[in-house]
């Protein structure tokens, strides 16, 4: 996977934008301005693809225990709630797709009020939650 790729998955969800709130080297995508992944440009630069992705806590562990050498404790997160991972790295796409969709699930479930707008995905129907 490439970022481009990571990328345009992730615009693709219905209310996310992306953004540099941090630096002009931490890409972070938000929806609904939560949130639920970010990535170092210069990691993908150097090799070293990771993402950052919220995460269940008891999910968490067990995903760091079945991937001790592709997810990590998030880095520079709440080591609670976050982990990191590590891409090209073992994992398949898709499991990284999946923990891109995990993430964005849960933190559309927290939105306060639930769906306070509704999310569109680009070019299509309204979603309700």
């Amino acid at each position: 996977m490439n970022i481009e790729e990571l990328r345009e998955y992730c615009l693709l969800k219905p209310g996310v934008t992306e953004e540099f709130p941090f630096d002009n080297d931490t890409l972070v995508f938000k929806v609904m301005g939560k949130i639920f992944m970010l990535t170092a440009l210069p990691d993908w630069e150097g090799g070293n693809a990771t993402m950052n992705v919220k995460c269940d806590p008891q999910e968490a562990l067990r995903l760091r225990e079945k991937y001790p050498d592709q997810v990590f404790p998030g880095y520079h997160m709440n080591k609670k709630h976050w982990n990191t991972i590590h891409i090209n790295q073992g994992l398949t796409d898709q499991k990284i797709l999946y923990f891109i969709d995990n993430s964005y699930d849960l933190v559309v479930s927290k939105l306060n009020p639930p769906n306070p707008v509704p999310l569109t995905p680009k070019g299509g129907t309204v979603i309700g939650f």
